[in-house]
């Protein structure tokens, strides 16, 4: 019997009801025939909730205690679940990050896999039972409780499957797919048939919201096949994301805008600080990006693991000379050879141009051409960009 894992989001746990649907869905996937291994997020806004309780207590938490109580989130979904799956008539059992096996380092609210010794997981299977895994946790080597960051989940799924040789790893949310950019925000965007590693990666990294960076690169570096789908309905095959010929793809794939960014600027000429990595690790903030270049630096530092805004501020206000923005956002485009002529990135900046939208700084590589924006115009700046590069994909096929 093969083993599949499929994670599910908080949206698609969101009530007692979807919880239902998820459970006569993994059912549905255990008839059949395979091995079922579930993880699962928070309850809808769950971790957004026990965010602000923690705020409301203390303008800076202690790491290690949020850790402690962010994890109740997917505790009672895996619960719940099983419960649900138990009704349905079909055996299942929860754990949770620690009784999975899932090791990871010490750094609190933002750790790492480091290994999976899934041997509790492997004696449920064996014994015929469906498995509900609490996502977005491991255990230390120290034995402390920790987190992955925001979007861990999606990483605890395909490390899982890499862990359990799993035939492939279902992401399921209320989308079926990856599109080309945001549907909300381009309304003529498309669903992509598939995308290679390399792409999905760029896309995690410039702040898409359908996968974890990290948990694309345990899938690269394992050959799991991400299959990207719709929790119900929408188009059954959704997305995968895998190893693909790279010329069977257009030049431009997708378009996107990072949710949520500091950027820190050096004032003047200064290098980067010695301590700014250190600093920036220990507010949890170690996935950013620090560029530097002659005459100076940038920072660009996603807010999401950041819990504390005012003690970061004063963190980096200590530094001395260091300027931290929120008015900007990271527009990117995505695809392959954009440097190469035809010159995708030079056509990306005349349509930013052409739309009156100013860069403020850019990041340009053969995968990705990035810009930052006047957050207010980044919606506009996508769709531009989607309009000038993918809606007029002849222009740079």
């Amino acid at each position: 019997m093969a083993i599949i894992v499929q994670k599910y989001g908080g949206s698609s746990v969101a009530t007692p009801e979807h919880i239902r649907r998820v459970a006569k869905r993994v059912v549905a996937t255990r008839e059949l025939g395979h091995q079922v291994v579930v993880v699962v997020s928070a309850m809808g806004n769950t971790t957004n909730d026990l965010l602000s309780l923690a705020a409301s207590v203390s303008p800076n938490p202690h790491r290690r205690e949020l850790d402690m109580l962010l994890t109740v989130g997917e505790r009672i979904s895996m619960a719940l679940l099983s419960m649900a799956i138990h009704d349905l008539g079909y055996p299942a059992v929860s754990f949770t990050g620690s009784q999975s096996g899932i090791i990871t380092t010490d750094n609190h609210t933002n750790a790492r896999i480091v290994r999976i010794t899934p041997h509790r997981i492997q004696e449920a299977l064996s014994g015929g039972r469906i498995v509900i895994v609490a996502g977005f946790q491991g255990v230390s080597e120290r034995k402390e409780i920790t987190t992955l960051g925001r979007g861990g989940s999606d990483t605890t799924a395909v490390a899982l499957a890499a862990a359990l040789e799993a035939e492939y790893a279902e992401i399921c949310s209320d989308v079926d797919g990856v599109y080309s950019a945001d549907p909300r925000v381009v309304p003529a965007a498309r669903r992509l048939d598939e995308l290679s590693y390399d792409e999905m990666q760029s896309l995690a990294d410039a702040g898409a919201k359908v996968l974890n960076a990290e948990a694309v690169e345990w899938a690269r570096r394992n050959g799991i096949e991400i299959r990207c789908v719709a929790t119900q309905g929408g188009a059954p095959e959704g997305t995968p994301v895998r190893t693909v010929k790279a010329h069977e793809h257009p030049r431009v794939t997708a378009v996107t805008a990072h949710p949520g960014l500091y950027v820190l600027e050096a004032e003047g000429h200064e290098p980067a600080p010695p301590d700014l990595e250190s600093t920036l690790a220990a507010h949890g903030a170690a996935d950013a990006w620090i560029l530097q270049f002659p005459g100076g630096w940038t920072a660009l530092v996603p807010k999401q693991n950041v819990h504390g805004r005012g003690a970061f501020q004063q963190a980096i206000e200590a530094m001395g000379g260091v300027r931290m923005r929120e008015d900007l956002t990271l527009v990117t485009v995505v695809g392959r050879s954009l440097t190469a002529p035809p010159d995708a990135a030079k056509q990306a900046r005349r349509a930013l141009t052409a739309a009156g939208i100013q860069a403020h700084g850019k990041l340009l590589d053969p995968g990705r051409a990035a810009f930052l924006i006047d957050a207010a115009r980044a919606n506009e700046a996508v769709r531009a960009l989607h309009e000038a590069l993918i809606d007029g994909a002849a222009d740079v096929a």
